[in-house]
């Protein structure tokens, strides 16, 4: 059947494009199963190929759904096996030999299970599978992608078999409750009433500590006057209590423990367990008070000097002054050649540059003639970046002490907006600051980079703030667009910015009480997904196979949220960044390479472009092939019977709350707990850091956490590269040094061991050792800048510039020395005391230095698509509990 056979789809079509059907008949399923080439078992779902397009030569090596264990066929889909078959575990497993079923269905299976099979009913059955150590095959020999893809599969298992034993735990302890319920209600049904003792009060327990500082009073209304305890404080006896004789040592002892209840009171009061507080769900009220004092706006924009100006067809222009601000917006950046050589960039920003002109006059020439900016060709902004770029030279040279100075005036100043009181509890505000005006970067290949972010002023503000606190004053002249007690919200300020239309909310930090439980309940619903998450598998895997299209494609849709951690994506308006996510897939975003070989390119969030071929599942791989059936093209959704709301509507049948994020939350806490789990660390710090990093940057690969490359990625790996050639160049003098000391030592290692690197030519010996003594003197200047201003702080008078000057000596020496080493090809030893051993002790050490540096140079170029951020937050909620 066709997309045509139907006119009447399930669900309302989101674009209007083609159709699928309503319905998938056996027959189309069937016919694709004929036509559909021989995997010889060779390909099988589940492999991720990150980072780009590879050569046919590349691709990884063939896995099951990255199981380890190689159970679960690739066909199994096909013939309709669920998750639990498939995963190699079986009901009858369980059952005596008798009592098995004597007949089997025709269907793949591991060689186990087909031992027992007659040979004539087991033809055309794949030949059993080799193992990677029958071949040869070591583990360096496994590519990335494929040992991520085996233990993310080894995981699901394990979690799946967690969730079953979770359920199977929670109802045996449901049924033995409900069984000592009915025993106890039993046999008190069979004692005469006259016969029955009271119910036994609970024993009285200690006053026991509140969750969030306040003490528990347990109420004693129920008990005999004669038997109620006289009131007395914790720990100390009362007056009628004690003896007469020790009351001078009761005196003591009670202010000792006055003293301990003080500071186990402040205790409790700084041991805030906001995880433990009455969980305020939406809509209910997140606070009673709330004090703040605003926000902090930027400075307001100060004209350049007369004579820095823009260019125009090489003429000096003087512009309005709101015209000058956006001129320097795009003259002061660019050194960032990866935005302002960016065609989007640039026609975005003169867009908004003109719209600004025409409402100013545009400019006018040096005798005051008006001069029409019509071309960004003809702008030349060197002479404001010249400006610019001077100033934060000379920002970057003060002296350490006027830096500080001027980082303890700003700190003052916004001290007063860093916190507020929440509840009476003092909490930090997280991004207090409004965001200054300048040009929009966005991320990845945002539509809308280079427009202008306009000023923000007062007038667009709205305060949220406690009916009885004082309203923090706008600046002189200005007032707030609204002032609001919102109680059921948890955002201090807000306002709308003009690029997206978005609304900025200034909200409280990461590491606040509030931020904390948000966090805290997100990862709580991942810890309750791990119940039902075999349930929810095996039902997809078997609606993978579902006649109703919507069915279909929704299974369809959870697999690949569950197997590759696609976003769920939403519709987009059109004036928003045309970015999809799983449900809202294009045509055009999915290629498909038999036999199940699946492409994903397209603008994920943040418009980072998101590119994997993967492996999949043969009835996914069948699937999408449908979905994608003429005549649908270009422009038309894949998934056309489902939208977001639709599959989290879905999703919330199995637990309340679930939504297709959870999927992702889930996964990453479940694999890092796993990863970290089996981490067997037992070397330094450094080294375990390190394992924890691996962790981490594993998750985020499994997760697609993917950022942009930063625009100083490069110049920051020069740099490195640049320090291990020093540490190189470092280890070489050294050995020279070695030799000067016993010159048969040459011979005895051989001439290669003390040879120059081949890469470290003589032009860059000659810059390095320039560079070094200039390092040598720039680390003398601060030192004797920073004497000096200890001094004047302590009184005494300052020392005189001859002082410098005679400091400065050292590095002379150690150019003299570098010029006598190049002419004469001599290093001579240096230090007191040196000894061969030394210096080979030396060199051993550098050489350990360098090989560091190399791993943390590799693993900077290997994160600089991966965003570790997420994944260290996620090991901080773990699902195992």
């Amino acid at each position: 059947m066709s997309a045509s056979d139907s006119d009447t789809p399930l669900v309302k079509s989101k674009t209007n494009g083609a159709v699928s059907a309503d319905t998938i008949p056996k027959s189309v399923d069937q016919a694709m199963d004929k036509d559909a080439p021989m995997s010889n078992g060779q390909l099988e779902p589940g492999i991720s190929i990150r980072n780009g397009p590879v050569e046919p030569m590349d691709v990884d090596a063939p896995a099951t759904n990255g199981a380890m264990n190689g159970k679960r066929k690739s066909r199994a889909s096909v013939n309709g096996t669920c998750y639990k078959e498939a995963s190699g575990s079986s009901d009858d497993d369980d059952k005596p030999l008798s009592k098995r079923r004597k007949t089997t269905p025709l269907q793949d299976a591991s060689d186990s299970e087909n031992s027992d099979v007659p040979l004539a009913r087991n033809v055309g059955k794949k030949p059993p599978k080799v193992k990677p150590e029958d071949v040869g095959e070591s583990d360096s020999d496994v590519p990335l992608g494929r040992k991520l893809a085996n233990e993310k599969k080894k995981i699901e298992n394990n979690a799946e078999k967690e969730a079953k034993a979770i359920r199977a735990q929670e109802r045996k302890t449901s049924v033995s409750k409900r069984k000592a319920n009915k025993v106890e209600s039993e046999s008190d049904d069979d004692v005469p009433l006259a016969k029955k003792k009271p119910a036994k009060k609970p024993a009285a327990k200690p006053a026991a500590k509140k969750a969030n500082g306040v003490k528990k009073e347990e109420s004693d209304d129920d008990v005999p006057l004669s038997k109620k305890a006289p009131a007395a404080k914790k720990g100390a006896a009362t007056k009628t209590q004690a003896p007469a004789k020790k009351t001078a040592a009761k005196g003591k002892a009670a202010k000792k423990e006055e003293t301990e209840q003080d500071e186990e009171a402040e205790a409790e009061e700084e041991e805030y367990r906001w995880w433990d507080a009455p969980n305020t769900g939406d809509g209910t009220n997140k606070w009673t008070t709330l004090e703040h004092n605003g926000v902090v706006f930027p400075p307001e924009y100060e004209p350049l000097p007369s004579h820095i100006k823009m260019k125009y067809n090489g003429v000096p222009v003087s512009l309005h002054k709101d015209a000058e601000e956006i001129a320097t917006f795009f003259g002061s950046m660019l050194n960032s050649t990866h935005n302002v050589e960016n065609p989007t960039f640039q026609k975005n920003f003169f867009h908004d540059f003109k719209e600004v002109l025409d409402e100013t006059g545009h400019g006018k020439g040096p005798k005051g003639e008006k001069i029409k900016i019509e071309k960004f060709e003809k702008c030349d902004f060197q002479d404001i970046f010249a400006y610019y770029d001077a100033q934060r030279e000379a920002k970057k040279a003060l002296p350490a002490a006027e830096k500080k100075a001027l980082k303890a005036a700003k700190d003052e100043a916004e001290a007063p907006y860093m916190y507020c009181m929440w509840d009476g509890r003092k909490q930090k505000v997280g991004n207090f600051r409004v965001e200054p005006p300048g040009l929009f970067r966005g991320r990845g290949d945002h539509p809308k980079t280079g427009k202008v972010k306009k000023r923000v002023m007062p007038e667009q503000i709205t305060i949220n703030i406690g009916k009885e606190a004082r309203v923090p004053p706008p600046p002189p002249g200005h007032k707030w667009k609204e002032v609001k007690h919102d109680q059921t919200g948890t955002w201090l300020a807000m306002w709308q910015e003009n690029i997206n239309m978005a609304y900025k909310y200034v909200m409280l930090a990461a590491n606040s009480d509030i931020k904390g439980q948000s966090d805290y309940k997100k990862f709580e619903k991942a810890r309750e997904l791990k119940k039902h998450i075999d349930r929810i598998r095996k039902d997809y895997t078997r609606d993978l196979k579902s006649e109703v299209m919507a069915d279909r494609q929704r299974a369809t849709a959870v697999y690949l949220i569950d197997k590759f951690a696609l976003r769920a994506g939403n519709e987009k308006g059109e004036d928003e960044a045309d970015t999809v996510g799983c449900c809202s897939l294009k045509f055009e975003n999915v290629t498909l390479k038999p036999p199940n070989k699946v492409v994903f390119d397209f603008l994920g969030k943040d418009s980072i472009r998101f590119y994997d071929e993967v492996e999949v599942d043969t009835q996914v791989f069948k699937n999408l092939k449908i979905f994608k059936k003429a005549p649908k093209k270009d422009g038309d959704e894949i998934f056309d019977r489902l939208t977001t709301s639709g599959l989290n509507k879905y999703l919330s049948t199995y637990m309340p709350g679930l939504t297709a994020k959870v999927f992702r939350t889930y996964n990453a806490s479940y694999t890092m707990s796993t990863l970290l789990k089996e981490m067997k660390s037992t070397g330094t710090i450094a080294e375990k850091v390190k394992d924890y990093n691996e962790a981490n940057r594993r998750v985020a690969i499994l997760c697609n956490h993917k950022r942009t490359v930063a625009a100083s990625h490069a110049a920051s790996i020069e740099k490195m590269l640049e320090k291990i050639n020093g540490l190189r160049y470092q280890q070489w003098r050294t050995k020279q040094m070695m030799i000067d000391l016993d010159p048969k030592i040459k011979k005895k290692k051989g001439a290669e061991y003390f040879a120059l690197p081949e890469d470290l030519t003589q032009e860059w010996v000659q810059s390095h050792q320039n560079a070094l003594v200039e390092e040598q003197k720039e680390k003398i200047r601060k030192k004797f800048e920073k004497d000096n201003e200890k001094r004047i702080a302590d009184g005494e008078k300052p020392m005189k510039p001859k002082e410098l000057e005679e400091r400065l000596e050292v590095a002379d020496d150690l150019e003299k020395k570098f010029k006598k080493e190049n002419k004469t090809g001599k290093v001579e030893a240096e230090g007191k005391g040196v000894t061969v051993e030394k210096l080979e002790s030396q060199v051993e050490k550098l050489q350990t230095r360098i090989e560091t540096m190399k791993v943390q140079m590799e693993d900077k170029d290997n994160n600089k698509e991966v965003a570790l951020g997420t994944s260290k937050i996620v090991s901080c909620f773990l699902i195992p509990r």
